[in-house]
Order: C-alpha cells, then structure tokens, then sequence
C-alpha cells in the first residue's frame, strides 16, 4: 500500500495527465454554447484522438485510479480538512469521484449495452423528460462546479512560495469560472439557449 506522499504525487500526476482530456471535454460542452451541431462537430473530431484504441483504455484507468486514490487520500483525512479550501477540496474530490464513476458507467454502457451514440444528445436527454430535469441539472452543474473548484484547490496547494493572497486570487478565478460554466452546460443541455433535438 502506498503512504501518504507517495499516494499524493501519483494522484497529482494522473491528475495532471488527466486535464489535458478534461480540457478537451469542458471545450466541448462550451463550443456547445454555439448549438448542437457545433458541439457534435468537435466531438467528432475530438474523438478521433481520445477513443484511439491506446488513448481510450489508458483514460479509462486513470479515471478509476483517480476516483479510487482521490477517495483512499479523503479518507486517510478525514479529520484533517480544518480550513475552508481544505473542505472546499475534500467536498469537490468527493463529487468528483462519485460522479466521474457513475458518469463514465453511463457512457460505457449506453455505447456497448445499449448500442447507442453518447453524443450531445445522449447527455441531454434526461433533461427533455420529466421529472429527471430535476435530477440531471444539479447534477451537472455540480460536477463542473466541482472540476473547477477541486483544480483550482490543487493549484491552491502547490504554490506554497507565492504570496497567499496570490494564491487565494487564482482559486477564486478558478471557482467562478465554475459557477460561470456550469449553468452555461446545463442551460444549453436543456435546449433553454436553442432548440434541441433529441432522437426517440
């Protein structure tokens, strides 16, 4: 079993690998905001290199070491989030690993279960039949706000030499950028910014 600072350093790595897809998929859902077809559009090309057949399955297992470690070090502690950013990272971590898990179930299995095309429409489905609205706003919403807000504590932690108001300054650009994202997807998601065609 790895200890504390070993965990941590292999958790920030993957992390680090990580973003560069997390970038991508947040771009997608934000070049969303121009409508459907744009977003479908860079899916497609995008996909082209993180469904690669050595690309998809490396993803995959850094996802699951990246709940799973993510989870391992909240527990170990537990008692030791005294600050505000602390909780604010442990909270964020939290979602984080829960949604990433139930997240990517879904999408594995609508494409291999159900045979179906996880696009744009796949992820706004919920949202066109009720009461799952409900459901899916919060928590999508809750999922960037958590991406953004868990990146910027990371950042927050591993610039100790900067001054701290500095630091404080980045995670609040950091956690607005959340809280000005995360409607924005959903918004679009719900066909509130333009109509939204959904396949039966």
């Amino acid at each position: 079993m790895l200890d504390g600072p070993k965990l941590r350093n292999r958790h920030r790595l993957s992390a680090v690998i990580l973003a560069a897809f997390l970038l991508v998929h947040i771009g997608n859902h934000l070049t969303g905001l121009a409508g459907q077809n744009w977003h479908m559009a860079y899916m497609a090309a995008a996909r082209q290199v993180y469904r690669h057949f050595l690309v998809e399955p490396l993803l995959l297992v850094l996802i699951v070491w990246q709940a799973g470690s993510g989870l391992t070090l909240l527990w170990r502690r537990r008692k030791g989030a005294r600050s505000l950013i602390g909780w604010m990272q442990h909270l964020s971590g939290l979602y984080l690993a829960i949604f990433l898990l139930i997240h990517v179930t879904a999408v594995l299995s609508g494409r291999w279960v159900l045979g179906l095309d996880t696009d744009f429409r796949f992820a706004a489905a919920g949202f066109h039949v009720a009461p799952f609205i409900w459901f899916f706003a919060p928590y999508y919403f809750l999922a960037v706000l958590s991406l953004f807000v868990h990146a910027g504590c990371g950042v927050y932690w591993n610039m100790p030499s900067l001054p701290a108001r500095l630091r404080q300054t980045v995670l609040a650009v950091f956690c607005i950028a959340g809280l000005t994202a995360g409607p924005l997807i959903v918004l679009s998601l719900a066909g509130v910014l333009y109509p939204v065609n959904i396949p039966d």
